[in-house]
């Protein structure tokens, strides 16, 4: 269903009238988009000037992933946890920064949502400005309200996610929001400090012409994606390579002009590296509301049940019919 929004529609209009069409909705699902929104303009403003204040580098540190922490991935934690645990609508959050689970301050332990958040995904690019981005998803809470959220609440299918999305930082700073109706991408403008919807309504097509992969990990690749990825660049297929190293960076730029992303098993990886809470799923969620498909190489992603709170997959996500040629090709490589 086609549904027409005015000119200059702000994230806040967009999510209030949204709201209207939940009739008993207390609110915090907007507040919690607030929230979001907030600390996404707080990292993009330091992303912009960067260099200038001091948050170019690593902080010497190494996280619970076993990868370098940078300085601006610390700030992007903080300014995450710091905005969704006091307004009373976040009970849980799961970092990739954080090695156990996050919970808010007893006072807040009503909150009636889980979040899930890459506070900083495509960090290794922070150093020579390529895109980086912020990656979250949205539950609802299972446990009863009032006492502090569960382990149940957040180990869970990504099916039962309510919403997820991205906030690049690029050239300009746009958040793509995913829920029940459908995906919308909101641009910032800097010079009044709002997401505009800029982007109503995303579908991706069914077959692109980009696919995006890392390449130098093809001698550790099963042969049925390796046989995928020569197919994909075989004479006439019209296909174009892209990769930029930023996982929403590079799907993003696959949602808007079609195509698939791929982050295969290797035989150092058998079950993947992407962490499916708050990378796998927010994407998997995005893609299958536009239309698209997502999976292991067997399973859907959204059907996948979290084993701890940093489970790990292989990961190919974008047009549908690009994901089932895919998936035929990879179901003998790896046991996952």
């Amino acid at each position: 269903m086609s549904v027409q929004f005015e000119e200059g529609t702000t994230l806040d209009r967009f999510l209030m009238d949204q709201l209207r069409d939940y009739p008993g909705a207390t609110g915090q699902f907007v507040n919690l988009m607030q929230s979001i929104a907030l600390a996404g303009k707080m990292i993009s403003s330091r992303v912009n000037r960067v260099g200038l204040a001091g948050l170019l580098g690593s902080t010497g540190e190494v996280n619970v992933q076993g990868e370098f922490v940078q300085k601006l991935d610390r700030y992007a934690n903080e300014t995450f946890l710091r905005a969704l645990e006091h307004r009373g609508h976040t009970c849980m959050v799961v970092s990739e920064e954080e090695g156990e689970v996050v919970l808010t301050p007893d006072k807040w332990h009503s909150g009636r949502y889980v979040v899930t958040v890459d506070p900083l995904d495509g960090s290794s690019n922070i150093d020579v400005n390529a895109t980086i981005a912020t990656i979250f998803g949205v539950y609802r809470r299972k446990s009863s309200e009032g006492g502090p959220a569960e382990l149940a609440d957040v180990l869970r299918p990504g099916r039962e996610l309510v919403a997820a999305g991205y906030i690049l930082y690029g050239s300009g700073t746009m958040l793509v929001l995913a829920i029940d109706r459908g995906v919308f991408g909101f641009s910032l403008d800097p010079t009044v400090g709002e997401f505009f919807l800029s982007h109503p309504s995303i579908v991706v097509p069914a077959r692109g012409s980009i696919f995006s992969v890392n390449e130098g990990y093809a001698a550790e690749w099963g042969p049925g994606i390796t046989r995928y990825v020569q197919s994909l660049k075989a004479p006439g297929t019209k296909y174009t390579a892209r990769y930029i190293g930023s996982l929403a960076a590079d799907f993003h730029r696959n949602l808007l002009k079609g195509g698939v992303f791929l982050y295969p098993a290797t035989t150092t990886s058998p079950r993947g590296k992407l962490r499916l809470l708050y990378e796998a799923n927010p994407l998997a969620y995005i893609i299958e509301k536009a239309g698209g498909a997502a999976t292991n190489g067997r399973t859907p992603i959204l059907e996948i049940r979290p084993g701890s709170i940093h489970h790990r997959v292989p990961l190919v996500i974008g047009g549908v019919d690009e994901v089932r040629e895919a998936t035929e090709q990879m179901k003998d490589d790896f046991a996952f």
